[in-house]
């Protein structure tokens, strides 16, 4: 049996409809019809690799000159280098003015482990394509295999016929390997479902991407965001009583009103929306 309730993948996109478009991308979302998963899955080795060899504080510049200058990503050509540094800077904007980025930046050295759920998160974001394919993975139940088809329907329906046969195949084997990646599904030919472990910077980040959607309150531990981590809501509640030990939020409960604030995560991200300095 299923411990968490399973959101739409409409969710995802009604609560970025429902943004202003500049908000939205003074965030970092990224809406659309086409992603980067056309080609490349959330290539979690490769920004593991790039952040690691990088400072916190590192600019754009600076990703870029890792990645092309230095080689970090090992790979064989000056092409490979320059097709890679693009499509990580389509799923992760590799900026710090971009607030999405920056508060993943933060949250990357706090618990190792759960890199993966953060780079999904923020994936999940800036790719249309991989959002779609969300209710596919998170409806099927644990241990249950994974079937294919509602995945690559669900491409169809935001794709329609912008992406050929082949193309939506390897579309939906790619984000297969994310969800891969991200410890949702577990195998090869044949995938099966696995719950993930959340913990408090997932959360953290879950919460602060339904807090920039609109969401308040004990709402926000009722969003698509959230339910990418599998967990119930007495078990984010936890988590994010934890984040807060961590000085990652502040949280206040009574009965049931819950307040939550990220006066260490949001504070500059608020300054850019309100003086337009991203």
């Amino acid at each position: 049996m299923r411990a968490v309730n399973v959101i739409s993948r409409l969710n995802f996109e009604s609560a970025l409809s429902n943004m202003p478009a500049r908000e939205a991308g003074i965030w970092g979302f990224r809406s659309g019809e086409v992603g980067t998963h056309t080609s490349r899955t959330i290539m979690l080795e490769e920004l593991e690799q790039l952040l690691d060899s990088t400072q916190a504080h590192a600019s754009r510049d600076d990703y870029a000159h890792a990645v092309i200058g230095k080689n970090c990503l090992a790979k064989r050509t000056a092409s490979n280098r320059k097709i890679s540094l693009q499509h990580l800077r389509e799923l992760y904007a590799l900026d710090l003015r971009v607030p999405l980025f920056r508060i993943l930046r933060k949250l990357w050295s706090f618990h190792s482990h759960d890199n993966a759920l953060l780079a999904l998160l923020l994936a999940l974001a800036r790719d249309p394509l991989l959002r779609s394919t969300a209710t596919a993975v998170l409806r099927t139940p644990f241990e249950h295999e994974y079937a294919r088809q509602p995945m690559k329907d669900a491409l169809y329906e935001v794709a329609e016929d912008r992406l050929n046969p082949n193309i939506l195949d390897k579309t939906a084997r790619n984000a297969a390997s994310s969800w891969t990646q991200s410890g949702h599904l577990n195998g090869r030919s044949r995938k099966i479902r696995q719950r993930v472990k959340t913990t408090p910077s997932a959360t953290a980040y879950a919460l602060v991407l339904g807090y920039a959607t609109g969401h308040r309150g004990a709402l926000l531990f009722d969003t698509a965001w959230c339910a990418v981590l599998d967990a119930s809501t007495d078990e984010l509640i936890d988590s994010a009583i934890a984040a807060k030990q961590l000085g990652l939020l502040d949280l206040k409960q009574a009965g049931s009103i819950i307040d939550v604030s990220f006066p260490a995560l949001l504070e500059d991200a608020r300054r850019g929306l309100v003086h337009g300095a991203y």
